[in-house]
């Protein structure tokens, strides 16, 4: 959730983006990295609700793939590893035209229906793909056989291919509970796994008939988890996730996208609530406050707390904020950093309180202590809202720049750090957990997506496929340093922090109760529990989203 879903992040009227920005049509060059035939998928998240042009332009980059008497058009890939062609030519007996010379009398329609009957058995034998023989009953001699029309064999030949092409279903679908489609997408996971891409096409065509961007929630997520698979196997999940990252929709398009998400879901509020709450009581005495945001967006979300610190009876302290974005994040804004600059200039002169902008354009993995600009006398406060996941660690780079990051905030020596990340195990796993864990995660998200807007309307569709969609492509189709959705669960974050010296700052007890009746207004699902010191948001018994604070 980042350029998708946790990576933006949107408050009230004014919406917060953060960086990673997704796009409202897919380009025909993403499309040609991938070897599949969409047309032949009308469920497929893809082929549809993007705009005309680029639809049209896909549309007409597949024509040259739709001879109706090609019957690989009949499969899941107009690529796939097993060629129906070469395989009809292969499995074909060997056939000569004319009457086949163990008939007695090629008037005799006895006697031809006899042989056909014992031609039919053969071919639809266990063996029929190998070079057939019988005994002559006549004659007593063997020879292969020989149909009185090609035409004749042909069809024979058909059949035997249509029960193979069962066959390889039915095994490929044995071990599936019927009507099972978390069971059947998890299938398709372990058959690419272990490389078997036939059985992974058989399954994932009854997949791709299973699934839909306006079903039940396993339906719209499976539409996705299914393109991340092909993705994987075509090699083409890095492309698809650079095009998404470096082709925006329009700006006024994204913010529609994710203040639908922030509304109808408390995952931003909460992320919000809970580092504005640890800020405000760790400096609730400072007179000069520094606040470092490592993903600053729109900026709105410092508001409240400008707000709450210009009411202090003692009177407003003198803010600096550090915007820190990558140079991507413009797109989601409309504009560079300086957007945020008037914005926050705005709510300075709003509220009458004090507030110095400094805006770093940079990844976060390469900021310096330097960069920061941290000044003797000011409290400094840390936040590190759902974009610390992005930063590779020793799984991805010897240099382990997570882990560096944080020894590098903490020599800075913080009054208080911040984090907010979801609650998923995605880093290190290896493929197939991944996508267990993916496919649960994410079916948990999009449950609570559905008991706020109805199936079928397009708004939904939208936030789905741009707030969610990217993020689930990278981490199915993507390794090493191409996949930067790395989720770490929180018991992880929390070694991460006290291996780079930190202690766990006290979360308030105030917030925690603000949040719970924030909570109520959505639905009575939606759960928060209090765990090592960290609170964690959840839908049902799957904890989604974690925030803690440090010292």
């Amino acid at each position: 959730m980042d350029s998708h879903y946790f990576g933006y992040s949107a408050t009230g009227a004014d919406l917060s983006y953060s960086t990673y920005p997704t796009v409202s049509s897919i380009p025909t060059r993403l499309f040609e990295s991938l070897k599949f035939d969409s047309r032949n998928s009308p469920n497929s998240p893809f082929s549809t609700h993007f705009d005309t042009e680029t639809l049209t332009v896909y549309s007409d980059s597949l024509e040259q793939h739709s001879s109706t008497d090609n019957i690989s058009e009949a499969t899941p890939s107009s690529n796939s590893s097993l060629d129906y062609n070469s395989y009809l030519r292969q499995s074909r007996p060997s056939i000569r035209s004319g009457v086949p010379s163990f008939l007695p009398n090629a008037n005799s329609n006895h006697s031809i229906r006899h042989a056909l009957l014992e031609l039919e058995s053969a071919l639809m034998a266990p063996d029929a793909d190998e070079e057939v023989t019988t005994s002559e009953p006549f004659s007593g001699e063997n020879r292969r056989f020989q149909t009185p029309d090609s035409r004749i064999g042909g069809s024979l030949n058909q059949a035997l291919v249509e029960k193979r092409h069962k066959g390889m279903e039915d095994i490929a679908l044995q071990n599936v509970p019927p009507n099972n489609l978390k069971q059947l997408l998890i299938a398709c996971a372990r058959a690419l796994s272990e490389n078997k891409l036939n059985e992974f096409e058989k399954l994932v065509e009854h997949a791709r008939s299973a699934v839909s961007i306006s079903g039940e929630p396993i339906q719209r997520l499976g539409a996705y988890l299914v393109e991340g698979l092909i993705a994987r196997k075509e090699s083409s999940g890095t492309n698809i996730y650079r095009t998404l990252k470096c082709n925006e929709p329009d700006s006024k398009d994204l913010l529609s996208y994710m203040h639908i998400l922030y509304e109808i879901c408390p995952y931003l509020k909460f992320g919000y609530m809970a580092a504005n709450g640890a800020i405000a009581e760790a400096c609730k005495n400072e007179d000069r406050i520094h606040i470092v945001d490592f993903q600053i967006a729109q900026g709105t979300q410092w508001m409240t707390l400008l707000q709450a610190l210009a009411a202090r009876p003692s009177g407003p302290p003198h803010v600096r904020i550090t915007g820190i974005d990558d140079p991507v994040s413009k797109f989601a804004r409309g504009d560079g950093l300086a957007a945020v600059g008037r914005r926050l200039a705005a709510i300075s002169e709003k509220f009458n309180i004090p507030v110095e902008f400094h805006p770093v354009p940079v990844f976060a993995p390469d900021i310096t202590r330097e960069m920061l600009d941290v000044r003797p006398g000011e409290a400094l406060a840390v936040n590190f809202p759902l974009q610390l996941h992005h930063t590779p660690d020793e799984s991805v780079d010897v240099s382990n720049p997570r882990d560096g990051l944080l020894r590098m905030v903490k020599s800075l020596s913080p009054k208080v750090v911040t984090l907010v990340e979801q609650e998923s195990n995605t880093n290190t796993a290896p493929f197939l957990p991944r996508f267990v864990e993916t496919l649960d995660y994410y079916s948990a998200m999009f449950e609570s997506i559905d008991v706020t807007m109805a199936r079928d309307r397009k708004e939904r569709i939208n936030v789905e496929q741009h707030c969610l969609a990217r993020d689930i492509v990278n981490i199915i189709a993507c390794e090493g340093k191409e996949r930067v959705e790395r989720h770490e669960l929180f018991g992880k974050w929390r070694l991460r922090f006290m291996m780079a010296g930190f202690e766990q700052f006290p979360l308030s007890s105030y917030v925690n109760s603000v949040i719970r009746g924030l909570l109520r207004c959505y639905s009575e699902h939606y759960t928060l529990l209090e765990k090592d010191g960290a609170m964690l948001l959840g839908w049902k018994d799957r904890n989604l989203v974690s925030a803690s604070a440090w010292h």
